[in-house]
């Protein structure tokens, strides 16, 4: 990294140092083993989750399901409350987040993309539901990517019609909510299809929400929870973005019979499988920025929320971030400062070549759009993927610093390989000292800190 001068790069180092102590506060807040225990008790043989009580001595068996980041870990603490009495589980996390402490088995699959190792953990999944009975508690645990994990294509669509289809979606910049209305109708498992996989079972649902307003609709495509969208809003997407000739035509041909009532919608909330299920939020959004709220207050700064209802991918919030910033900035009184959060996860395309992940794609391009402007300074952290480091910081300096070393910033967007960027640029934006390291199964969502100075 070029040489600052020496008051710059001293605030610099300030800065990062209490948008890592902000970023740890929120990640601290939703830990899933802390966020299971919290809600899930037991005295002797009665468990209690969020108000419901469960006789064990009733039931004939108990099963442990889920996906997700953090699954791995949340198994670990529903094993610490119900160890002795689980007849049989099995979890789906993406490469390189099983949690070692965790006797139930984990499956790794691709956080991305769907892949035949979720394919093949989701199949297990619905093997073992098939030997429940009125008498079974299922325990099912969901958190932030569980809806690439659980991958069960309906009949007429493969896996791969699946992956071209989430590729496309992705790289056409479907917001998240957009993206899942439309897997969710070609999946044997979202839109409540585990619930009724699940029936007629006890279900108990704990989720770690990376969902703003923690919709149980839209987390994980809601596996277990009643399906609103309809096959009409999942080709108004699908129309949308212009891929109605993209997609492929087994996929096409299934949602056109879909909007003729040719092929059966996700569940619905009157189905006799949702009288037995409860889902409970363990932790979430709100928690987590909360905690980050009282921490970025002692260090003294006003707090604001920067909430969007939906996210987009990550260039385009990034946009959205960085006018925020400067209209606050130009808002600002001699002295003051300010502190924006905002939570949770863009879209994503898988790179084709590059390493990286959306929080450090994310944080290059608000680099871009505030390059040479004092007084912002962005963490970006979070998960992404199974990187060495995840996450960075950076501020007005960053992109002259980039050019002055000859690397072309947009070549590195394009490519998405925003890994490499920030570890040419040096090691004072990149990883750790941005924020987050590799991922360790324990993230809820992704995080987005800044600061703002007059």
């Amino acid at each position: 990294m070029p040489e600052r001068t020496r008051k710059s790069m001293q605030t610099y180092i300030a800065k990062k140092s209490v948008l890592t102590d902000i970023f740890d506060a929120a990640r601290s807040a939703v830990h899933p083993v802390d966020s299971v225990r919290r809600v899930l008790t037991r005295q002797n043989n009665r468990l209690s989750a969020g108000g419901a009580v469960y006789d064990l001595d009733v039931l004939n068996k108990v099963v442990v399901i889920g996906a997700g980041q953090a699954a791995g870990h949340m198994a670990a603490a529903v094993e610490a409350v119900l160890g002795d009495v689980i007849s049989s589980g099995t979890v789906v996390v993406p490469y390189g987040c099983r949690a070692a402490s965790c006797v139930i088995e984990q499956t790794e699959a691709d956080h991305a993309i769907p892949d035949k190792a979720g394919l093949q953990a989701t199949r297990k999944i619905l093997d073992m539901l098939r030997g429940v009975d009125a008498g079974t508690l299922v325990v099912c645990l969901l958190s932030a990517g569980a809806s690439s994990l659980l991958v069960d294509p309906l009949p007429g669509v493969t896996l791969e019609d699946k992956q071209r289809s989430t590729d496309l979606l992705l790289r056409a910049g479907a917001s998240c909510f957009e993206l899942n209305t439309v897997l969710k109708h070609l999946s044997g498992v979202k839109g409540g299809r585990l619930a009724r996989a699940a029936y007629p079972a006890t279900v108990l649902t704990l989720s770690l929400s990376d969902v703003l307003g923690d919709r149980m609709d839209m987390i994980a495509s809601g596996p277990m929870a009643p399906g609103n969208a309809t096959f009409c809003e999942a080709a108004r997407v699908i129309g949308k973005y212009g891929l109605r000739y993209k997609l492929p035509e087994q996929v096409m041909a299934f949602i056109e019979r879909g909007t003729r009532g040719q092929e059966p919608e996700t569940a619905k909330s009157d189905e006799m499988c949702f009288l037995r299920t409860r889902n409970i939020i363990v932790g979430g959004t709100a928690q987590a920025l909360f905690a980050a709220g009282n921490k970025a207050r002692e260090s003294g700064y006003l707090v604001e929320l920067a909430i969007a209802e939906d996210r987009g991918p990550a260039d385009r919030t990034a946009r959205i971030l960085a006018k925020k910033a400067l209209r606050v900035r130009d808002s600002l009184k001699y002295g003051e400062q300010r502190c924006l959060l905002f939570c949770g996860e863009s879209p994503a395309a898988k790179p084709r070549s590059g390493k990286g992940g959306r929080n450090r794609e994310l944080a290059l391009a608000f680099a871009r759009e505030i390059a040479g402007i004092p007084g912002i300074t962005l963490l970006s952290a979070g998960t992404d993927g199974p990187w060495e480091r995840t996450g960075a910081v950076v501020d007005g300096t960053t992109i002259p610093d980039a050019r002055a070393q000859g690397l072309h910033v947009q070549a590195f967007l394009d490519d998405k390989d925003t890994a490499a960027f920030f570890k040419k640029l040096g090691p004072a934006a990149d990883g750790r000292n941005g924020g987050a390291a590799g991922p360790d199964g324990i993230n809820t969502m992704n995080v987005q800190v800044i600061l703002v100075e007059s």
